[in-house]
C-alpha cells in the first residue's frame, strides 16, 4: 500500500478554469517524489488539496489507504499530524512576535501528549527544542531570538525543524529553496536529504527548478497547465523519449 495515492484528481475554479486535470500518481514510504513545472501550473493548488486545505471536484486522495474526502476536522486530526509542509517563504510560518523557541515548540503544544516519536526522545520542552535545533544544524542560542534576527536560510531551517518535530510520515516541500542564495540552497537540500534518511521521511518536493528536483527525488513528475505531462525516474531524465516540455525545462538548467 502506497503512503500517498492520487487517483484522477481534478479541480475547477468557480470561473470554469480547470486547474487540476486527472492527476494520478503514488508516493511510497521513505521516497521523495519531485513535482516540477512553471509558476501557475497548479503545483501549489495540488499541495493544498493533499493537505485538505482545498477541495477537489473529481477523483480521490488516499493516505495510507484512507480516503480523505468528506472527513470532518476531528477525523482529519491524526492525518494533519502525519503530514506537514515547508513553504517557500519561512516568514509566513513564523510569528514575528514570538521567539524562535515558542514557534519551534508549537507542534509540541498541539500534539506532544499524543505523539509517539521514535527518533526524538526528550525529558522536557527545553531538551526537545535543543534536539530539534541540533537536527537542523543550528545553535540552541538562536532559539531565544526573534525571526527578524535570523537569516533567510536560518529561518527556513527553523520551519524544517517544526515540520520534523512530530516525525510525520510525509512532508510537502513547496519551493523550499527558491528564496535563498545558491549556497543556502545547496545546504538546505543536503540537510533535507540527510533528514529523510535519518528520520525515515517521505517528501513531495515541489519546485520550478528541475536541477533541485533531480538532486532530491527518486521519481519526477513534470506538470504543465494542470496536467502531468511526463513522469520518470531520476536516472531517466536525459533519455531521448522525454516529453518536449521536459526537454525545454532541461535546456533552462544546462
Amino acid at each position: 500500500m502506497s503512503l500517498l495515492e492520487l487517483n484522477n484528481v481534478s479541480k475547477t475554479y468557480e470561473n470554469g478554469d480547470a486547474v487540476l486535470k486527472n492527476i494520478a500518481f503514488s508516493l511510497e514510504k521513505k521516497e521523495c517524489v519531485g513535482l516540477v513545472g512553471e509558476s501557475g501550473c497548479g503545483k501549489s493548488t495540488l499541495a493544498r488539496c493533499i493537505l485538505q486545505l482545498a477541495s477537489i471536484d473529481e477523483g480521490e486522495i488516499l493516505f495510507n489507504g484512507m480516503a480523505l474526502q468528506n472527513k470532518n476536522e476531528r477525523n482529519l486530526r491524526p492525518y494533519r499530524r502525519n503530514i506537514q509542509m515547508v513553504m517557500q517563504n519561512p516568514a509566513i510560518s513564523l510569528n514575528p512576535k514570538l521567539k524562535i523557541r515558542e514557534s519551534l515548540l508549537d507542534p509540541y503544544y498541539q500534539y506532544g501528549a499524543q505523539a509517539d516519536l521514535r527518533h526524538f526522545q526528550y525529558a522536557n520542552e527545553a531538551d526537545f527544542a535543543k534536539q530539534l535545533m541540533g537536527a537542523v544544524e543550528l545553535p540552541i542560542a538562536l532559539a531565544d531570538r526573534y525571526p527578524h534576527e535570523l537569516s533567510g536560510g536560518q529561518k527556513q531551517r527553523i520551519t524544517i525543524a517544526r515540520a520534523i518535530s512530530l516525525e510525520p510520515a510525509l512532508i510537502i516541500l513547496d519551493e523550499p529553496t527558491s528564496s535563498l542564495d545558491i549556497l543556502s540552497q545547496a545546504s538546505i537540500l543536503k540537510l533535507l536529504n540527510g533528514l529523510r534518511e535519518q528520520l525515515e521521511l517521505s517528501y513531495l518536493f515541489i519546485s520550478h527548478d528541475l536541477s533541485a528536483v533531480n538532486a532530491m527525488s527518486q521519481k519526477i513528475l513534470v506538470m504543465k497547465e494542470g496536467s502531468i505531462m511526463d513522469r520518470f525516474s531520476r536516472e531517466e531524465l536525459f533519455f531521448e523519449n522525454r516529453h518536449s516540455y521536459t526537454k525545454e525545462l532541461i535546456s533552462l538548467y544546462q
